[in-house]
This record gives structure tokens, C-alpha cells and sequence, in this order.
């Protein structure tokens, strides 16, 4: 923004010296001037939309390249978990693979014993023939044969008691073939886990290196400034276009002026808030690993959030309107730059107030715009405490005037009771007397039914607010008639 208005000033400024050189030095040409005049202020324009153009470029691909960078992150996190289940997989695997072999072990011992046993009874077998071959032949056939049944009897029982050993030796040893293919198979898989981590984070590398070299951008730089505050601002409470502005411009006799935020305050005052991110000393800090120079560059940060700080200064931002509170707000759009600015110069709050230069960080500014929200809370709260203030009134005056004409419809139904009654007795003490002497001379049969008077008569009004009012009514018409 602040590059843009320079190249802006620098151009307008070296047309001016052309124009006014050429009027001191060649007035007679004056049209030719004039021509060549206008041709270097459309070129101008258009090296200052391009300009614009190729900041608004920068600034999509940055915003770009952070989204992807976060993609990355994530996916970053996600491929670790996943290696993380495979090493434990593994792990559990190396296990049952233990828990297999002391089995198999086991069970090969149980073998080997039945084998000895087997040879044990086979020796014996021999053992029992030559005994035999002493005998007779008839009893040396006999002893054979039953020697023969108990040797059968005993290779029967060995080989109940060595088929399960058996079974079980096969169903392990099938066990053991399907936990080294799954082992094989997990390994390939992490394996392959690792090379993905692995190029996932030289991706990351790749594009943090992009984003840094980005953010050295003065005009990439100045958007995420922007963009941050904004958001800041939001977060407080505040709505745009009502409690605050963006980019709004003023024109003085000074020149044009710009600032980043105008946040507005009841009584109409308003707070001028500017972002300055000088970043570049910051990123060189972070993308060294010797200790010496990365304190050399974060003492160049903060010498230049002092020079910023003298360039805010002299703009004079509280001037542009009147009765503003006299000092500006420099947002620093990371709490940790804030830190380091503040850790490598101490003094920096007292250097920016003598100034008039209020700084801030994120977590400074947004309690500091909370107050404002709440301040514009407070004025809508008095706002409508005083329409409900006049509402209250004007309800008062009304009820009074509707006691008025209770009134007055009282005083006429008394009235009307007064004249009815009147009538009534006139019609039975004059008028009834002598209808009723038609039925003693026997003109008519029926008899004439009486008329009662009406005894009840209008309550009074006794609300206080009605009979104020009617006093007063009464006062104003007595003053009038004197």
C-alpha cells in the first residue's frame, strides 16, 4: 500500500518538475509540452495499475499457499497417527509371535517325550521276543501273540496321547504362517507410511520456505496485516460500516491519508488503527540456527518497529477529526513478534506514548475493542432507556386525557339520572293520576304499571393521574375565565 503511494508521489512529483521545467525554459512550445505531459502521467497510471495488479496477485497466492501449507499439516498429522496403529500392530504381532513359540516349544517337548516313551516300549517289545525265543514254541506263539496285542494297545494309547499334540502342532504352526504374512504385510505398509511422511514433510518444507519468501513481500506482508486485524476486529464485536472502517480516505492539505482502521466511538470521536509488519528481520531470525545472528536480526526487528513507529508519528492520524483522542493505535499481528520487540527494547511502550503511538498485539487489542463494543452497548441501552422515557410520557398524558372524558361522560349519565328522575316524578304525581281515572269510569280494564326512578348513579374516577389532570384542566379554564 505505503510502496504503491510512493511510486505514485515519485511519478506525479518527476511530471511536475518536467512540466515546470519546460514552462521556464521553452514557453512557446506549449501544446507540445503539454502532450508529452499527459503521455508520461498515462504512463504513470498504468505502472500504477500494474503495480496494484501484481499486488493483489501476491496476494492470492499467498493466501493460497497458507491453505495449503495447512493441508499439508494436516495430512502430515494424519499419516503420523497411521504410523503410529502400524507400529503398535507390529508390536502386538512380536507378541502373539512370543506367546506362538513358547507353545510350539512346549508342545515339541510333549513330542519328544512321547517318541522316547514309544522307543522305550519298542526296546521292551525286543526285550520281550527274546525271552520268548526261551520258551516252547507253542508258548513262544502264544507270549508272541499276546505280546504282540499289548504292544498294539500300547502304540494305540501313545498315538491317542500324540494326536492332540499333533493337531495342536499343526494348528500353531498355521497360526504362525498367517502372523508372519500379516508382519510382512504391516511392514510393507509401513514401509510405504514412512516414504509418504517422509515426501509429505519436504512438501512442507517446500512450501514454508514458499510462505516465508512470500511474506518478505512488502505488499503480501501489508494484506496479512490487514486481513489480521479485520479479523481481530470482528472477534471484539464490532460490525463494519457501523462501528468500524476499513481503508478509509481523508485528504488534507498534507496529502492523502489512508489509515488501516477507523474504529468509532459514541459522542462521534473515532481511534485510528494502523498494521505495520516488518517481517523480513523476523523470518531471517527464525531461518538461522546460529544463536548470535539470530539475536542480530531480531534487534534489526525491533529497530524497525521504532522506525515505524517515528513514520506513524508524523502522520498526525487524531488531526483528520476533530475532537478524536489524540494518539494512534500500531497493530503488531502476532503476540510473539509484540514479545520480541518488547524483549530487545525494553523501552519501546515509553518511546511509542511519547510519541502518541499506542502498541498492540493480538491479545492487547481485542479487549481494548470489547470496550468499545460495550461502550456502543451502553449508548444503545441509554438510547432506548430514553425513547421508553418519552413513550412513558406521552402514555401518561394520554391516560389523562381519556380520564378527562371519563369524566365528563359521568357528569352527563349524573345528568341524564337527574332529568330521568325529574320526569319520572312529574309523571307520577300529575300525569298518572289522572290517566288512571279512565279506569274508573271504566274506559279501559288494564292497569297502568309504575315507573321507578333510577336510584344507582356513576362511580367516580379516583385514579390519581386522571383527577391530576382534570385539576389541572379546571385551573387552566379558571385563569381563562378570569
Amino acid at each position: 500500500m505505503d510502496f504503491l503511494a510512493i511510486i505514485l508521489a515519485l511519478i506525479l512529483g518527476a511530471v511536475g518538475g518536467y512540466l515546470a521545467g519546460r514552462r521556464t525554459t521553452a514557453a512557446p512550445d506549449t501544446s507540445a509540452e503539454r502532450e508529452q505531459a499527459q503521455l508520461a502521467l498515462t504512463q504513470a497510471r498504468g505502472d500504477l495499475a500494474q503495480a496494484r495488479e501484481d499486488a493483489a496477485r501476491f496476494r492470492d497466492e499467498a493466501m493460497q499457499m497458507r491453505a495449503d501449507v495447512a493441508a499439508e499439516v494436516a495430512a502430515r498429522a494424519h499419516l503420523e497417527a497411521a504410523v503410529a496403529d502400524a507400529r503398535r500392530m507390529t508390536a502386538e504381532a512380536q507378541s502373539e509371535t512370543a506367546k506362538v513359540s513358547a507353545n510350539v516349544a512346549a508342545a515339541l517337548a510333549q513330542r519328544d517325550a512321547a517318541i522316547e516313551q514309544v522307543q522305550r516300549q519298542a526296546a521292551d517289545r525286543e526285550s520281550l521276543m527274546k525271552e520268548f525265543k526261551l520258551l516252547s514254541t507253542a508258548s513262544l506263539e502264544e507270549q508272541q501273540k499276546k505280546a504282540d496285542e499289548v504292544a498294539q494297545q500300547r502304540f494305540s494309547e501313545t498315538a491317542k496321547l500324540v494326536q492332540p499334540l499333533t493337531d495342536e502342532l499343526r494348528r500353531m504352526d498355521e497360526k504362525i504362517q498367517g502372523v508372519e504374512k500379516e508382519r510382512v504385510r504391516m511392514a510393507a505398509e509401513l514401509s510405504e507410511q514412512v516414504k509418504m511422511v517422509q515426501l509429505s514433510g519436504e512438501a512442507i518444507r517446500r512450501e514454508t520456505t514458499s510462505l516465508s519468501n512470500a511474506l518478505r513481500t512488502p505488499q503480501v506482508r501489508g494484506a496479512w496485516g490487514e486481513r489480521s486485524l479485520k479479523k481481530i476486529v470482528e472477534i471484539s464485536g464490532l460490525t463494519e460500516r457501523c462501528d468500524f472502517d476499513t481503508q478509509h480516505t481523508y485528504t488534507s492539505d498534507d496529502g492523502r491519508f489512508r489509515p488501516d482502521l477507523r474504529v468509532n466511538l459514541p459522542a462521534g470521536k473515532v481511534i485510528f488503527v494502523d498494521s505495520k509488519v516488518p517481517l523480513a528481520a523476523a523470518l531471517d531470525a527464525y531461518n538461522t540456527s546460529d544463536e548470535a545472528q539470530q539475536q542480530a536480526h531480531f534487534a534489526t526487528f525491533a529497530k524497525r518497529v521504532k522506525a515505524h513507529i517515528d513514520d506513524l508519528s508524523g502522520k498526525n492520524y487524531w488531526q483528520l477529526e476533530l475532537g478524536s483522542p489524540e494518539f494512534v493505535v500500531l497493530y503488531l499481528p502476532s503476540d510473539e513478534l509484540y514479545r520480541l520487540a518488547l524483549e530487545k527494547e525494553p523501552d519501546l511502550h515509553d518511546y511509542a506514548t511519547r510519541r502518541q503511538i499506542v502498541l498492540a498485539s493480538p491479545g492487547l487489542l481485542i479487549p481494548q475493542l470489547q470496550i468499545v463494543a460495550n461502550g456502543w452497548k451502553q449508548v444503545a441501552l441509554a438510547e432506548q432507556a430514553r425513547e421508553i422515557s418519552n413513550l412513558g410520557r406521552e402514555l401518561h398524558k394520554r391516560i389523562s386525557t381519556l380520564g378527562n372524558h371519563f369524566d365528563a361522560v359521568g357528569r352527563g349519565l349524573k345528568s341524564a339520572v337527574t332529568n330521568y328522575n325529574k320526569a319520572v316524578g312529574t309523571l307520577e304525581t300529575r300525569v298518572m293520576p289522572q290517566a288512571r281515572k279512565f279506569r274508573d269510569y271504566e274506559v279501559t280494564s288494564e292497569d297502568i304499571s309504575e315507573i321507578s326512578p333510577v336510584v344507582d348513579t356513576p362511580r367516580d374516577v379516583t385514579v390519581p393521574e386522571m383527577l391530576e389532570y382534570q385539576e389541572s384542566q379546571q385551573r387552566e379554564a379558571e385563569l381563562l375565565s378570569q
